[in-house]
């Protein structure tokens, strides 16, 4: 696995632990991420993390896509114009992997993650302009100008449908279309995590929206056999 350099410094990086840097790229070696993942993750999440060997396939995937290895996404069928839709039963540990492989991106393809469930606490208090704050109003400056803030929005599908001022609204159904429009203009990216299946999904948020996220999305999917890691 190979990414090219680049000038930008990420703090904790595994850029900086583990990485080979030979004839201009980083060179990666996939013992040494799962390894370096293990340790962080025990740091974040406690003791009890543990990397397991049913799980390396995705892990696998998770990574090349991070660091942007084009050559083995296009092996593994990943589109890294597209944002990544990591689908698996409850407690597989989808959030705890999203946030780890989040240091093996440059720092311009570091995501925030975000809990679904929390937009709609948001339209409560804020209203609809959450919408426009998670779509139109999620750009940032960098170095060449702006570039948009992308999002993890964790558990997709399990936040509770809400009213406002007595229309129900879909908050998430919402902010999805419009960073769509933004990743076909503007390249925004979003990644997401979900329990639900193709078919849930498009129950939970209709059919356009199922529609946008085939675009949107490369899906990585957790055998469905995987147990709760949390037991």
């Amino acid at each position: 696995m190979a990414i090219m350099s680049t000038t930008t410094k990420i703090i904790q990086s595994p850029f900086e632990e583990i990485a080979e840097f030979k004839n201009g790229m980083f060179h990666f070696n996939l013992s040494d991420c799962l390894k370096w993942m293990e340790k962080q993750g025990k740091t974040l999440f406690g003791e009890h993390f543990r990397i397991l060997q049913q799980d390396h396939p995705v892990i696998y995937k998770l990574l090349v896509y991070a660091i942007g290895d084009k050559e083995n996404c296009n092996r593994k069928g990943l589109n890294l114009e597209k944002g990544l839709l990591v689908n698996g039963p409850v407690g597989v540990g989808k959030t705890s992997l999203m946030k780890l492989i989040n240091y093996f991106c440059p720092t311009e393809k570091q995501y925030q993650v975000k809990p679904a469930r929390e937009l709609s606490f948001e339209l409560e208090t804020e209203g609809f302009k959450i919408v426009n704050k998670y779509s139109k109003g999620a750009f940032q400056m960098g170095r060449n100008g702006t570039f948009p803030v992308i999002y993890c929005f964790d558990d997709l599908g399990v936040e509770p449908p809400l009213k406002y001022y007595g229309n129900e609204c879909n908050v998430m159904a919402e902010i999805l279309l419009s960073r769509y429009d933004l990743f076909v203009s503007k390249g925004m990216l979003t990644h997401a995590t979900t329990n639900l299946s193709a078919s849930e999904l498009e129950e939970r948020y209709g059919n356009r929206v199922r529609s946008r996220m085939r675009e949107m999305f490369n899906l990585v999917t957790f055998d469905k056999d995987s147990g709760d890691k949390r037991i």
